[in-house]
């Protein structure tokens, strides 16, 4: 492991202890309805989070399923969609992640002219656009699939959890 992958594990664990306070989770990107969450979960066997590829899913408490982009981030690979038997994950309802990417300017090497393309790099949309080689920006490409929150040595990629009930309305 090297020092910046050090480093990002911990503001990753803090990331997912501010994100479970909150009591707002990032979702997979396969549901309609976040009631269905609290309904169907409970009870189901919680295949979800064994069968995604890059161990960003979670469960909580409540037996829901959640989103954590410590090392990775979501590649929307459908597996979690095809084994939910309860039904709140469904391929016809696959989406962006319920979240808002930004870049911190404040904290960003790049903006602050030392030369870093560590978020660029993973992104596997484009959706980072730079003027002039050092202001990143993210552009309406970005999916919130995650990859470059890990990357960034610094911890500059902010991800904001959109309101789902304003989402789904």
């Amino acid at each position: 492991m090297n020092r910046r992958e050090l480093f990002s594990s911990f503001g990753a664990s803090l990331k997912d202890e501010a994100q479970k306070s909150n009591n707002s989770f990032l979702r997979p990107p396969y549901f309609k309805d976040e009631a269905l969450f609290h309904k169907q979960c409970p009870d189901c066997e919680n295949k979800c989070d064994t069968v995604c590829e890059e161990e960003i899913i979670k469960i909580a408490k409540d037996g829901s399923p959640y989103i954590v982009f410590g090392a990775s981030g979501c590649t929307f690979c459908d597996e979690c969609a095809i084994v939910c038997q309860a039904g709140v994950l469904d391929i016809t309802f696959k989406q962006n992640i319920n979240a808002n990417i930004t870049i911190s300017q404040s904290k960003c090497l790049s903006w602050n002219h030392t030369m870093c393309f560590s978020c660029k790099d993973p992104c596997l949309d484009n959706a980072i656009d730079f003027q002039a080689m050092f202001m990143p920006t993210i552009n309406d490409k970005c999916t919130s699939c995650g990859f470059c929150i890990s990357r960034c040595p610094v911890d500059a990629i902010e991800i904001n959890i959109l309101d789902i009930k304003a989402k789904n309305a």
